[in-house]
Parts: C-alpha cells; sequence; structure tokens
C-alpha cells in the first residue's frame, strides 16, 4: 500500500498549492502564477535529479514529452484562470471528472482496463455536482447543472480534467521511458519556458509582478515539487486511474481550506457535493 500513502501526501500538497494560488490570484497575472508553478519547482527538482542520477531515456521518452507538455501548458493557465473567478469549493470538484474520462483514454492509451462499476460512479459524480448548486434548485430542477456550467470556474476546471486524463496516461509513458523524478523534471522545464514565452506578448510588468509575489511562487514550486515527486514514484507501482482516485481527495481538502481561510458560502452543500463525487472516483477506480 505504499502506493496509496505516496498518493495522499500527493493530495496534501496538490492541496496547499491550490489555497496559495488562490491567495494571489487576484494580485497578479495568472500566466505568472502558471508559470511560477513550474520554474520554482525545477531547483528541487534537478537537486534530487544530480543526487539519484539521470536514467537511459527510452524511444518514447521525446514523444511523450512533446505531446504531454503541449496539452498541460493551456491546463496551467486554464486551472489558475478557474480558481481565479470562482470558489475553490465549486472549482476544484470538478477536477473529479477526470478519472471519468480515464475511463476512455486508459483503454486507448496505454490498454489499461481497471475494474469498475461505471454506472453507479457516473451518477455519483453527476449528482455530487448537482448538489454543489442544490440552493438553486427552487429556480428550476435543471438550473443546479446550468448554473454550473455558466460560471467560469467550474467550465474551465472541467476542461482542465480533461486535459488532465490526457496528460495523466502519457505521464505513465514518460515515466517508463526515464524515470519520475527526471520526467517531471523535464515537463516542467518545457512548460515553464513555453509559459515565459508566452508572458512575453500577454503579460506587462513581469518582473514586478514577480517580484511582489515571489516568497508565494517558491512555496506553490515548492509543494508542486514535492506532489510529483511522489505521484510520478506511486505512478509506477499501480493503475493510473486508481492513482489519480487517490490523489483527487484533494478536492475535500481544498474545499475545507476555502471555508476556512477565504470564508467560502454553502459548506454544507459544497462539502457533500464533493465527497459524493470523491466516492464516485472511488467506486469507477477500485471496483
Amino acid at each position: 500500500m505504499m502506493w496509496f500513502i505516496l498518493a495522499l501526501l500527493t493530495a496534501f500538497f496538490t492541496s496547499l498549492q491550490d489555497v496559495l494560488g488562490k491567495k494571489i490570484v487576484h494580485k497578479v497575472d495568472v500566466y505568472i502564477i502558471s508559470w511560477g508553478w513550474m520554474f520554482f519547482s525545477l531547483p528541487f527538482l534537478y537537486v534530487y535529479l544530480f543526487v539519484q542520477g539521470i536514467p537511459p531515456i527510452g524511444q518514447d521518452f521525446a514523444i511523450a514529452l512533446t505531446v504531454s507538455s503541449a496539452i498541460l501548458i493551456f491546463a496551467s493557465v486554464l486551472y489558475f484562470k478557474a480558481i481565479k473567478h470562482s470558489d475553490l469549493s465549486v472549482t476544484m470538484p470538478m477536477l473529479t471528472f477526470t478519472p471519468l474520462f480515464l475511463l476512455v483514454t486508459s483503454p486507448v492509451i496505454l490498454g489499461e482496463f481497471p475494474g469498475w462499476l461505471g454506472v453507479v460512479g457516473i451518477l455519483l459524480i453527476v449528482s455530487g455536482s448537482y448538489v454543489l448548486y442544490f440552493q438553486h434548485r427552487r429556480e428550476g430542477c435543471w438550473e443546479p447543472f446550468k448554473k454550473l456550467l455558466r460560471e467560469k470556474g467550474p467550465r474551465y476546471m472541467l476542461v482542465v480534467a480533461l486535459m488532465y486524463s490526457v496528460g495523466a496516461n502519457l505521464d505513465k509513458i514518460g515515466v517508463l521511458n526515464s524515470s519520475p523524478l527526471m520526467w517531471i523534471a523535464a515537463l516542467n522545464t518545457v512548460i515553464a519556458g513555453a509559459i515565459w514565452i508566452m508572458m512575453q506578448f500577454k503579460v506587462k510588468d513581469i518582473k514586478v509582478q514577480i517580484i511582489s509575489v515571489w516568497p508565494i511562487l517558491l512555496l506553490i514550486g515548492l509543494c508542486n515539487a514535492i506532489s510529483m515527486i511522489f505521484q510520478m514514484t506511486a505512478i509506477t507501482m499501480t493503475l493510473v486511474p486508481y492513482l489519480i482516485a487517490v490523489k483527487r481527495t484533494s478536492v475535500v481538502m481544498t474545499s475545507i481550506f476555502g471555508f476556512l481561510l477565504f470564508k467560502e458560502r454553502g459548506m454544507k452543500e459544497r462539502l457533500v457535493g464533493a465527497v459524493l463525487m470523491i466516492l464516485g472516483v472511488f467506486i469507477i477506480s477500485f471496483y
């Protein structure tokens, strides 16, 4: 069960990085945070990689790195745009749709067919997303779903969940053709470089913005490095959907942080909704 412990630690540090991102998302451009998320993790990753040693590189490494980077560049920016536009307690639960998408992407990309009770899991995830906006049911039976799709944060994060379902499978290909640490260091390097180039055209006063929040960016990078090291190690020990299912418990952790730190409303409905969605994830993944 070592992979399970590593996956829970991945969830915890993922939750911390979400909270830190929310803290500064209204102070600087989302491209700054997306770039810092990757860039400030690199010193920690490369030091660890130097100690561990550079592994042999497989023939599928370059292809997986190219495709995964292209997907995650846009996913990273959308991720913090979602956090910026909506509460954490309604935005982050959308990531529970990743294992749902994995039911399609894992068999296609990796040929992995985990056991699952798909209908029950899907119903729980959809029901949980409905409960997130349960207070709007008086405006109409379908209003909670309409509210969910109209709000930018959940809508953006749903797209991120789809991108992550592809990226998670490419992670496994990359790891198996190098090592967990080599893969994530290379991936973060490419993404940070690409977002830096994009920033030159989309962001003003880049240096000023970075300097104003660099301690938080450093902490975000550290959390990202730790969570990715745990995730890429665990991914070699189990099926991708199993790992992602446990990692998504970060949704509940982040929602609780949202209520406690940012005084978000609707705690009862949103927490119940998030728990239902997590249960759906576990049913899909483990059964």
